[in-house]
């Protein structure tokens, strides 16, 4: 029934239907139905269960479940199952006891995390108040869990994670790139991004060695306007 359960499909062009890499739109057969995405557990085991087609949309760098089509009688068996299990005492707990330990690990982490965002600052004694105000808007803003930001991806130490998140946050915050009208030109992104990479470097060594800074420091003004 699955075309090939290795592949992903994209949405076709129509709610009933889905796109293969090659072009193709498929109709999924008679008594499938679209399971949406919500339901983390129910999906698995709809997807170890048997035939399924697994739908995802590609919306700029990331991607998007879009749900799973699969015989209805499968999924509401599987759905029926679950009820059962999680009616049951014993399941409340061990989620509770789950929530409890997924908690505490995000706190180790942010804890951490923010850490890793002070020592790399490693501004003068002269700005030390101003270090731990941005270290706490980076962290905050990188490190809630469903983030997608590069604090939350384990494939580069939390150093780099949080030397990224910095340059990344004060891109934002301190530069006008969001209003930018970059040309669509392979490329140019990335060179606009390591540009203002560059200038945002230059402006955490004037905070490393001490200096005075005017009031007109662009990081200055973006961390006021975050407490107000």
């Amino acid at each position: 029934m699955n075309p090939d359960p290795d592949l992903t499909y994209k949405p076709g062009p129509t709610p009933s239907t889905l796109r293969a890499a090659d072009g193709r739109i498929l109709t999924p057969p008679n008594g499938w139905i679209l399971l949406v995405p919500g339901d983390p557990a129910l999906t698995r085991r709809v997807k170890t269960a048997g035939d399924h087609w697994v739908v995802q949309e590609k919306r700029g760098r990331k991607i998007f479940s879009r749900g799973v089509w699969a015989p209805a009688t499968v999924i509401e068996r599987i759905r029926a199952e679950l009820e059962i299990e999680r009616a049951a005492e014993g399941f409340a707990k061990r989620k509770a006891s789950d929530a409890r330990r997924r908690d505490k690990a995000q706190a180790e982490y942010v804890e951490d995390f923010l850490g890793a965002v002070v020592a790399f600052l490693a501004f003068h004694p002269n700005h030390v108040e101003l270090a731990d105000r941005m270290a706490r808007a980076v962290t905050d803003h990188a490190t809630p869990i469903g983030s997608g930001t590069v604090a939350r991806t384990t494939r580069i130490p939390v150093a780099q994670r949080a030397e990224a998140a910095v340059i990344a946050w004060m891109r934002h915050q301190t530069t006008g790139y969001d209003g930018m009208a970059i040309p669509r030109i392979k490329g140019k992104r990335r060179e606009i991004r390591r540009l203002l990479a560059t200038r945002s470097q230059n402006l955490l060594t004037h905070y490393r060695r001490g200096d005075t800074i005017g009031e007109n420091c662009p990081l200055e003004q973006a961390l006021a306007k975050s407490r107000s």
